[in-house]
């Protein structure tokens, strides 16, 4: 029940605008009203602090066609309701089970997506950045424990905020909620004292939706054992914010030393990310969905987690996510993509070059050092994948590095007999959107090295070798 000593709900809902700086002057608003109470009296309200916050108005309402007769006299309602009050208004209607199922989404997710392509449509004809929704305290207590439920993050602990950004091809809507600390109870008090007779959604009384089930039944339940339980998940989700506000400046001041991003691939140092944090290494996989899908509303925690369990992989390891965003560990970074063509770690091979021996050679994305040495300075010296130690006189002083090509055939090391290339990549599992970008080092007669993999059987190094010619190949 609200306190005596509070201000009249004008007061509140200005102060609150004010305090999150909501709104500029001579500003168009679009105000989504969907006849029922909270949005009714965030119009009400509206129209009373117009000129006072010295905007405009701009009345939006959406018939979902969900409710036969009922959402015809829904928007009949809000038709005469603009009428009285003097705004303009846009009314229309949309197919949502039809978007439901060619999407393939709840009913709430669809009806959500729908409404708020709309009310970009209408924002964009009136010349509106901002709409107001009516969303309360009711619905942002209601949120947490919805996203508490679902498993989410810290992220999902926040809540509704006083404004967020709904993505949008034009830019991106700025939607935001001036009654968010104005309780569902207060709000139904204004409409019968101003004697507003707001419509009634009889879908609100289902418990189909989850969130109807848990305003009418968990949150009962829970305040039986803490009457004090929605202040409760207020101040967490407060302190969520504090958190997520941190979190985000200092993903902010670490992406430009950690993440690269060239057109639809973000490439994050390896070494970098392995050092950081789990929660900061939690913020950049998330901000890195974020910047390639726009949003990161569909990666749950969950996937953000499976990332996680991902790092430190060995090369190769690839979780296919939604929005069709794909996470990939590499030799010395993970990537996130939307494109499987950009998905390598090795950068993109074109032409032929030919191979300075002795000497160092710059191609795009390697430095290749060549040396030659005795067979006695090899012994115990540790090699890696990207370092090949051979036979200078089977291979001889003529290498070149190229792509692989239609019809390569090499000796892998180990066996007897040579072998297609591209079998071999099977066999080894190198990924597909991979193999074009492997440099492939070859003599004027064979195949001798797949960088990263194997050498080929017939120029290793043996008993008899007298020269050694030792390969290596950095990323720079």
């Amino acid at each position: 029940m609200k306190a005596e000593s509070q201000p009249p709900l004008e007061q509140q809902v200005f102060d609150f605008i004010r305090q999150h700086h909501l709104l500029s002057t001579n500003e168009k608003l679009v105000v989504a009203v969907s006849g029922g109470a909270d949005s009714v009296c965030l119009l009400h309200i509206l129209v009373g602090l117009k000129e006072k916050l010295k905007i405009k108005l701009h009345l939006a309402h959406l018939n979902h066609q969900l409710r036969g007769a009922d959402s015809e006299a829904d928007a009949d309602y809000v038709s005469g309701l603009a009428r009285k009050l003097g705004i303009p208004a846009t009314i229309e209607r949309r197919d949502v089970k039809g978007y439901q199922k060619q999407e393939r989404l709840s009913p709430e997710e669809a009806a959500r997506e729908v409404r708020y392509h709309f009310l970009t449509e209408v924002a964009g004809a009136t010349g509106a950045k901002r709409v107001a929704v009516g969303h309360t305290r009711d619905d942002h207590i209601e949120t947490i424990l919805m996203h508490l439920i679902r498993g989410a993050g810290t992220r999902g602990m926040r809540g509704l905020q006083p404004y967020t950004e709904w993505p949008s091809k034009s830019g991106g809507l700025l939607v935001i909620r001036p009654l968010l600390e104005i309780s569902h109870e207060d709000i139904e008090g204004y409409c019968r004292q101003h004697r507003l007779a707001p419509r009634l959604d009889a879908s609100n009384l289902s418990l189909s939706p989850l969130r109807n089930r848990i305003r009418q039944q968990l949150l009962p339940l829970l305040q039986s054992y803490n009457p004090g339980i929605a202040e409760a998940l207020l101040r967490t989700g407060r302190i969520a914010g504090d958190d997520i506000d941190f979190l985000d400046r200092e993903t902010a001041r670490l992406w430009d030393k950690i993440a690269r991003q060239e057109g639809d691939v973000i490439t994050l140092d390896r070494k970098g990310v392995d050092r950081l944090p789990s929660t900061l290494q939690r913020y950049l996989l998330r901000t890195g969905a974020e910047k390639l899908l726009g949003s990161a509303k569909d990666i749950e925690m969950r996937h953000i987690e499976n990332m996680m369990a991902a790092l430190g992989k060995p090369a190769g390891k690839r979780l296919s996510l939604p929005g069709g965003l794909i996470f990939a560990t590499g030799y010395d970074q993970y990537q996130l993509t939307t494109d499987m063509t950009g998905l390598s770690p090795f950068p993109k091979l074109e032409g032929e070059a030919q191979l300075n021996i002795p000497g160092q050679t710059r191609l795009p994305g390697w430095r290749v050092e060549a040396t030659i040495t005795e067979p006695s300075t090899i012994k115990g010296k540790p090699e890696d994948e990207f370092t090949a130690c051979l036979d200078l006189a089977k291979t001889g002083d003529k290498l070149t590095v190229r792509p692989r090509r239609r019809g390569d055939r090499f000796q892998p090391l180990g066996l007897l007999q040579p072998k297609k290339l591209g079998e071999f990549m099977i066999d080894t599992k190198i990924p597909q959107a991979w193999r074009q970008h492997i440099p492939i080092v070859c003599s004027p007669e064979q195949i001798v090295w797949v960088v990263g993999w194997r050498i080929d059987d017939r120029v290793k190094v043996s008993q008899t070798t007298k020269q050694v010619l030792c390969l290596n190949f950095e990323r720079g």
